[in-house]
């Protein structure tokens, strides 16, 4: 049985994966808006796999018996002075999503969840990931 922390945070997590989801579409819109057309790309992309993100984590929910419960996903704010802050913002972002997969994989350790390790071993990987792909664009 799942421990009842470590359900909680994976399902607020849930919500927070499809809001990064809702930021980077937002960027995306702000570069489209600018004729910046490859990083309004990139940031759809982004947007995708943060969707990829939440439902990955929903369905490990699931398959572990947890019922999920949707809430609402808050809007981003995106009021940006010039092209380099969405770039900034979303290295913000992506250290603030690392430091809620250490909590949740902190707890899980702490709690002797081990399946719940294992399963976000992924994601501690893929921040790193997310974080160096940000810094270099």
């Amino acid at each position: 049985m799942m421990n009842a922390q470590v359900e909680a945070l994976l399902k607020d997590q849930v919500n927070k994966e499809f809001f990064s989801a809702y930021l980077y579409l937002a960027i995306s819109n702000y570069y489209h808006g600018e004729n910046l057309d490859g990083f309004g790309h990139w940031f759809q992309l982004q947007a995708r796999e943060e969707q990829e993100h939440a439902l990955k984590i929903l369905k490990y929910l699931q398959d572990n018996g947890v019922k999920m419960e949707l809430e609402a996903i808050a809007a981003p704010n995106v009021n940006f002075a010039d092209h380099k802050a969405p770039l900034v913002a979303a290295l913000k972002h992506e250290q603030y999503v690392t430091s809620l997969i250490h909590a949740i994989y902190k707890q899980a350790r702490d709690s002797d969840d081990f399946r719940a390790c294992q399963f976000l071993e992924w994601f501690v990987a893929e921040q790193g990931e997310e974080e160096k792909s940000t810094v270099d664009l």
